[in-house]
C-alpha cells in the first residue's frame, strides 16, 4: 500500500494519496505549519515523480476527506461528469499536464472539459507545472458571467471598486466610491467590506449604492461582503440586493466555522434569484476563499491547503457565481510566508479554478507582517492579467484603511490595461465613454467625467 519511488539510492515511501498531495507541493508555510510539507526538495521531486505517474481516476476512487464524512467531496463525487471528463480518463497526472499545455487543450474543448475535473485533479496537476505553465493553460480558459454586464471575455478584465471605511461613512464610501469610477473601476462589482454587522446598517450601505447605480445608470452591480443569512434577510425586507456574499473553504467543517452549509448557500442563490435584479443574466453569487482558510480553522483533515483550496472551488462551481476571488495573502505568513509563496499560489489558485470553469478573479494582496511588499504585488498582477485574470481589486491607495492590509490600486489597473491592451466590460467601456471618463481607446479622458460624477459629492455634502 502507498506510492514508492526511488531517487538514486534513496527509497522514499508516501503512505496514502493526502501525503502524496502534499509532499509534492511547492514550499509554503501553512504545510509547514501543519506538518505535512515535504522534508527536502528531494522528497518533493520523489513525490512529484510519483504524482505524475498516477491515473487520473484515481481521484474518482480514492477520496482525500471521506464521502461520508464531509459535504463537500460528496458535493465533488455526485456531481462528477463522467461524460465530460470521457476525453482525459485514460491520463495521468503527468500526461494530462502535457496534454493541457499542447495546442490541443484550445478554448472550447477545455470548456467542455471542466465539468468533468475533479479539484484534486486540478490541484495534483498544478503541483507538475512550473508558473509559465500556470499561465499558459489559464490564458486558455474561458469563464464568462453576466449580471448587469458581462465579465470574463477575452481581452478584457474588470476591477472592484472595494471603497471601505472604518465606521462605514456614508460620505468616506461614496468619495472612494466615485473616485474609483473616474479612474474606470467599477465593472466587476461595486463592494463593501462592512465594518458592522447590523442588518439595518448593511441596509443603508446597500441603498447608498444602489442610488448611485440608479442615479447614473452604471450597468453594474453593488455587494455588501456579510455573512449570507443576512443578505437573505435584507432580500426578505425588499433591501436592493443584487450579489449575495459568502466565504467559502474546502471542507464541510471549514464552512461551519463561517456559519455556512451548502443548503445555506442554495437558500441564498434562490433569494438572490427572486429579486430578478439582473439585466443581461442571473449569475448573482458572489464568493471569496484562501489558502489556509480550512487550516486556520483546524478543519483541514491532514489535506494541504492548496488542493483545500481547490476544493472551495468546487463549492462556489455548484452555484453559478459571478464572481469568484481569491484573497491570496490576506490570511497571512503563516499560511504564505513571502511574496514568492503569494505569487505562486496566485497562479495556482486562478488556474485551478479556471480550469474547473469558475470565473476566478484575485485581490492580489498582502498583510504588513509578511515578507511581501508592493513589487512582489506587480509582479503578480502582471502574471495574472497576462494569465487572463478575470478580475482585481481597486482600492484607494492600493492601502485598505478597514481591513489593514495591501492590495491593489485604481492606478494599477491602468498599468496593465495600458501594457497588456485589456478593456474593460462592454456595457460598463460604453458608460464610461458616454460619461466622458475615457476615450474611445479606453484611455482616462482629461476630464475623467469630473462635473457629473463630482457633483453627486456636492448633493452628498448639502
Amino acid at each position: 500500500m502507498g506510492y514508492r519511488v526511488a531517487i538514486g539510492t534513496r527509497s522514499y515511501l508516501f503512505s496514502d494519496l493526502k501525503e502524496l498531495m502534499a509532499k509534492a507541493t511547492p514550499p509554503r508555510s501553512g504545510d509547514r505549519l501543519a506538518g505535512l510539507a515535504a522534508d527536502s526538495l528531494e522528497e518533493m521531486m520523489a513525490a512529484k515523480i510519483a504524482l505524475a505517474d498516477l491515473p487520473l481516476r484515481t481521484f474518482l476512487h480514492e477520496a482525500l476527506i471521506p464521502y461520508e464524512a464531509d459535504e463537500v467531496t460528496r458535493l465533488i463525487i455526485d456531481g462528477h461528469d463522467a461524460v465530460a471528463f470521457a476525453p482525459i480518463a485514460s491520463l495521468t497526472v503527468g500526461a494530462f499536464r502535457d496534454w493541457l499545455c499542447s495546442a490541443a487543450a484550445t478554448t472550447a474543448v477545455l470548456a467542455r472539459l471542466a465539468p468533468g475535473i475533479t479539484p484534486e485533479m486540478a490541484a495534483a496537476v498544478s503541483k507538475l507545472m512550473r508558473n509559465q505553465d500556470l499561465i499558459l493553460v489559464a490564458r486558455k480558459c474561458r469563464v464568462v458571467t453576466r449580471f448587469r454586464n458581462t465579465l470574463g471575455l477575452p481581452g478584457r478584465m474588470a476591477v472592484r471598486i472595494q471603497p471601505n471605511h472604518p465606521t462605514d461613512d456614508a460620505a468616506g464610501i461614496l468619495a472612494s466610491t466615485i473616485d474609483g469610477l473616474r479612474y474606470g473601476c467599477g465593472d466587476a462589482v461595486i463592494g463593501i467590506n462592512p465594518a458592522s454587522d447590523s442588518t439595518a446598517r448593511i441596509g443603508e450601505l446597500l441603498r447608498l449604492l444602489d442610488g448611485v447605480i440608479a442615479r447614473f445608470d452604471i450597468p453594474t452591480q453593488a455587494c455588501i461582503l456579510t455573512h449570507v443569512t443576512s443578505s437573505i434577510a435584507l432580500i426578505e425586507q425588499g433591501a436592493p440586493v443584487d450579489l449575495v456574499f459568502q466565504s467559502v473553504a474546502g471542507t464541510q467543517a471549514a464552512n461551519a466555522s463561517f456559519g455556512v452549509t451548502l443548503a445555506l448557500l442554495q437558500e441564498g442563490l434562490e433569494a438572490g434569484r427572486s429579486q430578478k435584479r439582473g439585466t443581461v443574466g442571473d449569475n448573482l453569487m458572489y464568493f471569496e476563499t484562501g489558502q489556509g482558510a480550512a487550516l486556520s480553522a483546524n478543519a483541514h483533515h491532514g489535506v494541504d491547503q492548496q488542493t483545500l483550496e481547490a476544493r472551495a472551488y468546487a463549492v462556489c462551481r455548484a452555484y453559478q457565481p459571478l464572481l469568484v476571488n481569491t484573497v491570496v495573502g490576506f490570511i497571512g505568513p503563516e499560511y504564505l510566508y513571502d511574496g514568492k509563496q503569494i505569487i505562486r499560489a496566485g497562479l495556482e489558485d486562478h488556474f485551478c479554478g479556471k480550469l474547473m470553469g469558475v470565473p476566478m478573479g484575485c485581490d492580489i494582496c498582502y498583510t504588513n507582517h509578511a515578507e511581501a511588499d508592493q513589487d512582489d504585488m506587480d509582479t503578480l498582477l502582471t502574471l495574472l492579467g497576462t494569465a487572463g485574470v478575470n478580475f482585481i481589486m481597486g482600492v484607494p491607495g492600493a492601502d485598505d484603511v478597514m481591513l489593514n492590509y495591501q492590495s491593489t490600486s485604481f492606478h494599477d489597473q491602468l498599468y496593465i490595461r495600458e501594457v497588456l491592451g485589456l478593456r474593460r466590460a462592454p456595457e460598463f467601456e460604453d458608460w464610461l465613454l458616454r460619461m466622458d471618463i475615457t476615450d474611445a481607446t479606453g484611455r482616462l479622458s482629461a476630464g475623467q467625467g469630473g462635473p457629473a460624477l463630482l457633483a453627486a459629492m456636492q448633493d452628498r455634502a448639502a
